[in-house]
């Protein structure tokens, strides 16, 4: 391994498995981390990460368990909304600190099996809801843990939009329309959460964009 392979946060979503084509097309190896934090759609999510994650790093995939964090949790991303009743609205699917937890964990992982970078494909989304998914807080982040650790963040994607995602996702040969990234639902995408509006949204452009 070189000191730019590192640990990939990888879900089966749109942008982690964008990144995971990115990282192999820079030359760089990578080992992907699935984290169970309890998200109603893991099963569905861990299931699509290994039909869309290049073939070559299905079997380094590793699993990190902390569903108990919110076991407590009334968010409707970890207690599945009856998608037919319940008007869903994106405050009833904030989960608090999931990305410093989920930072946190991948950088504690990656120090752990000496390995000094994570990559993470968190973009600035304008439906993000967040305290800790802005630019600002990222910035923060990367800061604090390079400060006081040896490893860095990565977060190569963080200025783009989820329509530059999909067209580097394209342009690299991953299967983006096979991707899981739906909030509210934990087996069939909503269409209504803000992922699967990103989403949709930008497939609809890559469809009427010359790529």
């Amino acid at each position: 391994m070189t000191n730019r392979d590192g640990v990939l946060l990888a879900s089966g979503g749109l942008d982690s498995t964008t990144m995971a084509f990115w990282l192999i097309d820079q030359g760089i190896d990578f080992v992907p981390l699935f984290i169970n934090y309890g998200q109603h759609c893991a099963q569905t999510e861990f299931e699509t990460l290994k039909e869309v994650l290049p073939k070559t790093h299905i079997n380094k995939i590793e699993i990190i368990d902390i569903q108990s964090v919110y076991k407590r949790s009334t968010s409707k991303f970890i207690k599945p909304a009856n998608l037919w009743e319940d008007d869903i609205k994106a405050d009833d699917l904030y989960i608090p600190y999931r990305n410093v937890l989920l930072l946190t964990i991948g950088a504690t992982f990656a120090q752990t099996i000496g390995l000094s970078n994570v990559y993470s494909a968190f973009i600035n989304s304008n439906h993000a809801k967040e305290i800790d998914c802005s630019n600002e807080f990222f910035e923060k982040m990367e800061g604090m843990l390079s400060e006081y650790g040896s490893v860095k963040i990565n977060m190569p994607f963080r200025y783009y939009s989820k329509f530059d995602v999909a067209k580097l996702g394209i342009n690299l040969g991953a299967s983006i329309g096979n991707t899981f990234s739906c909030q509210a639902s934990p087996t069939i995408p909503c269409g209504a959460c803000p992922n699967c509006v990103d989403r949709l949204d930008a497939l609809k452009r890559i469809a009427t964009t010359e790529i």
